[in-house]
């Protein structure tokens, strides 16, 4: 028996000319919660659409629990799916839009109703059972949703944007409850999100798409703090991204000016990073020194550039800051540190652990 739920082998899929997604290989074992992350047009709906038996392969194989699914119909594959569209029957109760599955497949009455209490009970809709979806909000229909979809126990749960029609602080909520229902589960979920901040709050790993490949996978963590590209580390959270020139090694250092004629810049290295076009750093590594403090004594990269712009973005402040023609970096500031600040337009002092910057090949 594998251990895998889902397995990807190569799989491709074109559709006339027009190749969508490309050599995708992809491991999930039991339990874990995944994310497919990326820009609209990446080929992530589509590799869930074939998981799911909706799209066949072009080329590939997909397996579910050690077997291939290629061939099998979307009925036949024990998955469950939730998607952005919650479809729920208005003329049916809430026990009835979660038992409609159950029905289909001819369970006894005794076995749905049980599977309904428990379905409802995990969604925390326990005293909904004989309302109409009008009379739910949007986060309640979501819930019923994905009642119906665990309802029959599938050993996994597809789903394709299902909060992106709830507002910002719903979708908060229904995160938190989302990763909770996963884990008292112990199912397999594959999420497929634009969101980076959704998938970072909830997964187990992450698979970042680009144009029709996996771009990078890993622990939301990893992902995040060493992208493999400018892609990656510019898609998930903030960076600044810069091109480098000139580089060479120092040491355990990479030096290298940023840009053409920009200021110098140590990063942590060896000379496999020599043929490699750029850096990032992300914001919040970007530290701020207070007058008089010359940042003496270290190893961190010291910069100097001219404050042009603060954005309040409530319990942060952005920072933009002109190291040069054409280069500019972002850094943020707790708000409550505002007084500290220097006018606009003077000269500010940043230090940079070269630790925390990163050399990406592309």
């Amino acid at each position: 028996m594998s251990t895998l739920d889902i397995e990807l082998v190569s799989v491709s899929k074109s559709f006339g000319p027009v190749s969508v997604v490309k050599d995708v290989n992809l491991q999930i074992p039991k339990g874990e919660f995944v994310s497919i992350l990326g820009p609209s047009g990446c080929g992530k709906t589509t590799t869930l659409n074939m998981i799911a038996g909706f799209n066949e392969p072009s080329l590939g194989d997909i397996r579910i629990r050690g077997k291939s699914q290629v061939r099998v119909p979307p009925e036949r594959r024990n998955l469950g799916l939730v998607f952005q569209n919650y479809a729920l029957f208005p003329h049916m109760t809430v026990a009835e839009n979660v038992a409609f599955g159950l029905r289909m497949r001819g369970t006894s009455k005794s076995d749905t109703e049980a599977a309904v209490d428990g379905a409802l009970r995990s969604v925390h809709l326990e005293g909904f059972a004989s309302r109409y979806p009008r009379q739910l909000s949007g986060g309640q229909q979501q819930r019923v949703a994905l009642a119906r979809a665990i309802a029959p126990r599938p050993s996994v749960l597809l789903l394709d944007e299902p909060l992106s029609n709830l507002d910002l602080k719903l979708r908060e909520a229904m995160r938190v409850e989302l990763k909770e229902i996963q884990e008292a589960l112990a199912m397999t979920f594959v999420y497929v999100t634009h969101d980076q901040e959704e998938a970072m709050a909830m997964s187990d790993r992450i698979i970042v798409m680009w144009h029709g490949s996996v771009a990078q996978e890993g622990a939301p963590s990893e992902i995040y703090s060493q992208p493999k590209s400018s892609f990656v580390a510019d898609f998930i959270g903030r960076s600044n991204i810069w091109p480098i020139a000139e580089p060479s090694l120092k040491s355990s250092y990479l030096e290298f000016s940023l840009g053409a004629g920009g200021p110098l810049v140590r990063a942590k290295g060896d000379g496999s990073l020599l043929e490699n076009r750029f850096c990032c750093v992300r914001p919040e590594n970007i530290k701020l020194l207070s007058p008089g403090e010359d940042g003496g004594g270290d190893d961190r990269n010291l910069l100097w550039g001219t404050l042009r712009r603060v954005v309040n973005l409530g319990a942060h402040l952005e920072l933009r800051v002109e190291l040069g023609p054409d280069l500019v970096l972002s850094t943020i500031l707790r708000s409550s540190l505002a007084g500290l600040l220097p006018p606009v337009g003077d000269t500010v002092l940043l230090a940079i652990d070269p630790d925390d910057v990163r050399i990406l090949a592309s």
